[in-house]
């Protein structure tokens, strides 16, 4: 299912909302909610206030009032929430044979074509833009991101500090987390932004070709050693995924094993997970399945999978695999039966 892009408005809405409670601005056919802007504003959010709901393009341009710098226009991009539909381009619409071509906006080609004809052309918006990133095209994975400017609009991350503990202290729900971190933001140029900000910033970077180095040959040898035994339908890998829990730890966890790939996916050093951090994440995996095998002070239902798996071994090593479940045993037909009880006289 494609992207949702951002909505066409009436303008007549857009032109309601200019109190300090929500102010929309204009610049030709893009619609701006800047208010969470008015506060921060150098001059003053009443000086804002004065243009909710209409087009600001001239007032920003007027070097006589106040020429605005590169930066003011980048942060108002950032607060493009959708495309008016003003009264030239529905009149156009109303006139038009193919009016679907026009709106909702941008349009297509036809539509453009239409718009010029009647000369309202200029100032359309002719890209789309995706409501849940922000973008209209790869190109923009690659501009760097205002680090201070994204931080006062989204309240997310700041990129200039470690990400890691902000995320775990973020107390974000996983709504909002999920909505930040797939809106993707690049960092200087493409640098790797600070993840622990510490002696373990080494260890969180890794050349994608690192991976298949240390993994291919041990990947390839356990599959060798498995076919000797498995048919080979049971070599093929199944995975099971479930949903992510609105809490600070699963957050921070997916975080750090994928969502920092969506929020800097041009991090070249970040497209892989490290060895290192591998093995730091898989050690208590290792302590509870050591656990499971060489202590009895479990609860029943693993003492009885420590059972099941120890049949595996005494008695039937070409089924019985499950270690942590029976599941795919079942799925594969290879469950084993409770061992025979011998009696003795």
């Amino acid at each position: 299912m494609p992207g949702r892009t951002l909505p066409t408005l009436a303008q007549k809405n857009v032109e309601s909302h200019n109190t300090s409670k929500s102010c929309y601005v204009t610049v030709g056919t893009q619609v701006y909610d800047i208010t969470p802007f008015l506060e921060d504003h150098p001059g003053g959010g009443d000086l804002i206030l004065e243009y909710g709901g209409k087009d600001v393009k001239d007032i920003m341009g007027n070097e006589i009032s106040h020429s605005h710098s590169e930066t003011a226009w980048e942060i108002l991009e950032e607060h493009l929430i959708g495309f008016v539909a003003t009264d030239a381009v529905m009149d156009t619409v109303t006139k038009s044979q193919r009016p679907d071509e026009i709106v909702p906006l941008p349009p297509s080609e036809e539509g453009v074509k239409e718009l010029m004809a009647n000369g309202v052309a200029a100032g359309v918006a002719t890209t789309n833009v995706y409501a849940t990133t922000g973008m209209s095209s790869a190109d923009d994975l690659s501009k760097e991101t205002d680090a201070s400017s994204d931080y006062r609009t989204h309240k997310f991350l700041d990129l200039n500090r470690p990400l890691l503990m902000q995320v775990w202290n973020g107390g974000f729900s996983k709504d909002f987390y999920l909505e930040q971190v797939h809106r993707p933001r690049h960092y200087k140029g493409g640098d790797s932004a600070p993840l622990f900000g510490n002696f373990l910033e080494p260890l969180s970077k890794t050349p994608w070709w690192v991976v298949p180095t240390v993994w291919l040959p041990l990947v390839a040898y356990g599959t060798w050693l498995a076919s000797q035994h498995l048919p080979l339908l049971q070599l093929i890998p199944y995975w099971i995924l479930g949903h992510l829990p609105d809490n600070r730890v699963f957050i921070t966890l997916h975080f750090l094993l994928h969502g920092i790939h969506h929020y800097l996916p041009m991090d070249r050093l970040r497209l892989v997970m490290p060895p290192a951090l591998f093995v730091v994440l898989a050690a208590p995996f290792w302590k509870l399945a050591h656990t499971v095998f060489f202590y009895n002070c479990l609860p029943s239902y693993y003492r009885e999978l420590k059972k099941y798996h120890l049949q595996h071994h005494f008695a039937d090593y070409e089924n019985g695999f499950g270690v942590t479940s029976r599941f795919w045993d079942r799925v594969f037909k290879t469950e084993l039966p409770p061992p025979k009880v011998i009696k003795t006289a």
